[in-house]
């Protein structure tokens, strides 16, 4: 009896509200746009320039009140829905931030200070005042994300596809990254717009090149935006936005889950909410165990300023190494002479090489816990075919690489490091110029042979749905099968008992194609703009910006404004992939209905 006659208050009070229920809840949209803007402008004002007590006071307050502004508006949106229960449920995630805010704020009504902050306290942490306020600007853009991802519903409705919107997000992000470093605060003595928006581009296209030395030109709070340049560049902003729009129930449109399909590299539509859960999660899982390795793995020459400093060094280290990116906080990279034969430590930063190079679905076939099962419980159960070849063909590079680098280098950068670090030197080396861009050698002395040889592994680089760059390992693979068919004068073009469809075969062709027409190309303007350098280092940092590799033979900071441009230019393609560009620039004709004679043309 009292449920019927609470629904009846309730269809009531919904049949009252029906009427101006859309213009509130525009009026809503409206309102937290304008305060996330304000509340955003106040934390990167907070953060990039130096402040009195008063304007801090200030934009702690606006950030504050930006928080329970978005409780007041979850309140009020239960308030006019018709099914309450059912909206907190389908807003489960963005329910339990908010109601932790509210309780925060409750506590500090009454006793004065906040709930976070006696926390703290009871636990006798430092700094109280200075780590709550990081607290809630980190919470802040929680919910900012989780906003995202409401908004990340009607990505379909912009008509751009997925090219095209992969382009425009990188090219967001870089030119946000830029403004960031831009900011006093983000550097000890200033930086020109072009440095910044080459550093931005570096890091968020997971490159590495550098024209200013990161650990002496940035501030903590500076390196800490090239981190997190570097770990959104690595997994893509979109995929950020499609992430958090996946935990919403209206967000499984088809076009939404195209979208993340070609995000995340995967040929199942049916599975892409759960695949792009899955990278985070790995990412999350594989950066934080390589943080904790690179921690106790430090080499005793290494003088910390305290435990805190250790840490971050390890966090943002494997940061960088899983995301391919090869930044580094050591002046001379990893051949900075306290951390050049730290031989332990250069393994442990191969091995988040290898993982963030070898593809999301590749981890994904081979450490996931039901596949490990099936394949031990079914025996002639095998890995994937796109796994096997990724895996081969990296193996095979990696190993050639290694050896070809030992013996040619074995008397020359590599005389005095035993035949341990010998070894592992020219492990690391093979691994890391196929992506990275970690250094532990100097590149300056290098023999051409290995110059050469390094610019090809670049040019390769990693496997598809990787953080890393190149031509990838598949692509390669493919065309080496496909010529050998051809020389033997098979119709088909076989790989581990499969055949080869002709569109992966002319895709691997156009790659290739439209990826040495980019380095022909921009190594010429270079030779142009940079008549000083040899052409042998204009064209090797021309396929490392392209590899989105970072190595060097020392030129790139003395590159002039053009040749800067230039190699910004060749990150960027080189991250979204040279074909992802051409989708997201020409229309694609799918289908036509008529068919010209064939013909043979000679060729050879």
């Amino acid at each position: 009896m009292l449920k019927e006659k609470v629904f009846r208050v309730r269809e009531f009070i919904n049949i009252r509200l029906y009427a101006h229920k859309a213009y509130v809840v525009r009026a809503l949209h409206i309102a937290s746009i304008i305060v996330s803007l304000i509340a955003m402008t106040a934390i990167i004002y907070q953060h990039g320039f130096k402040q009195t007590p008063f304007y801090l006071h200030i934009t702690e307050s606006i950030i504050e009140f930006s928080l329970i502004f978005y409780v007041l508006k979850f309140l009020t949106r239960i308030f006019y829905e018709f099914h309450p229960v059912d909206f907190i449920k389908a807003n489960r995630v963005e329910a339990i931030l908010l109601m932790f805010i509210a309780v925060d704020q409750l506590v500090s009504l009454v006793t004065g200070e906040h709930l976070v902050q006696q926390t703290m306290k009871a636990i006798g942490f430092p700094g109280i005042h200075t780590y709550y306020n990081l607290f809630i600007q980190f919470y802040f853009f929680i919910i900012i994300a989780v906003e995202l991802g409401k908004a990340g519903r009607f990505i379909d409705y912009l008509h751009i596809g997925p090219s095209g919107l992969l382009v425009l997000s990188f090219i967001f992000i870089i030119f946000a990254g830029a403004g960031l470093l831009l900011l006093p605060e983000m550097t000890v003595s200033g930086i020109s717009f072009i440095d910044a928006l080459f550093t931005s581009t570096s890091a968020c296209c997971v490159t590495g090149l550098v024209v200013v030395d990161t650990s002496v030109c940035f501030t903590l709070k500076g390196k800490t935006i090239i981190m997190m340049l570097i770990q959104i560049g690595g997994l893509n902003i979109i995929s950020f936005a499609t992430l958090f729009a996946s935990f919403y129930r209206n967000s499984s449109g088809i076009k939404l889950q195209s979208l993340i399909k070609d995000m995340v590299s995967t040929d199942k539509l049916s599975n892409t909410r759960s695949m792009l859960r899955k990278i985070f999660l790995y990412s999350i899982f594989i950066e934080l165990s390589g943080a904790f390795l690179l921690f106790i793995t430090w080499p005793n020459e290494m003088i910390f300023k305290g435990i805190g400093e250790k840490v971050y060094f390890s966090i943002f280290h494997s940061v960088s190494a899983f995301n391919n990116a090869g930044f580094g906080l050591f002046t001379d990279n990893l051949y900075d002479i306290t951390v050049r034969h730290a031989y332990n430590l250069q393994l442990v930063i191969a091995a988040l090489i290898f993982l963030g190079g070898i593809g999301f679905i590749v981890l994904e076939d081979v450490f996931k816990i039901e596949n490990i099962k099936e394949r031990h419980k079914i025996k002639w159960k095998k890995l994937q075919t796109h796994s096997r070849i990724a895996l081969h063909t990296s193996a095979i590079l990696i190993v050639v690489g290694a050896l070809v680098f030992y013996i040619v280098e074995c008397n020359n950068s590599i005389s005095g490091y035993g035949i341990y670090g010998s070894i592992v030197s020219s492990i690391f080396q093979s691994v890391t110029c196929r992506t990275a861009g970690f250094n532990t050698v100097d590149f300056t002395h290098l023999g051409q042979p290995v110059l050469i040889l390094m610019m090809f592994l670049m040019f390769v680089g990693a496997s598809p749905g990787s953080t890393g760059g190149g031509i990838k390992t598949t692509t390669f693979s493919v065309i080496l099968r496909s010529a050998i068919s051809t020389i033997k004068g098979r119709k088909n073009v076989e790989i581990v008992k499969h055949t080869i469809s002709s569109d992966t075969i002319s895709k691997a062709y156009s790659i290739a194609l439209f990826s040495i027409s980019l380095i022909f190309i921009s190594t010429f303007i270079l030779s142009i703009t940079e008549p000083d350098k040899s052409f042998l280092s204009l064209l090797f940092e021309e396929i490392s910006a392209f590899g989105t590799v970072g190595l060097s033979t020392g030129i790139t900071s003395s590159l002039s404004l053009a040749g800067k441009s230039i190699i910004i230019l060749t990150m960027y393609i080189g991250r979204i992939g040279t074909l992802t560009l051409a989708f997201a620039i020409t229309k694609r004709i799918v289908y036509t209905k008529y068919r010209y004679s064939e013909i043979n043309v000679l060729v050879g």
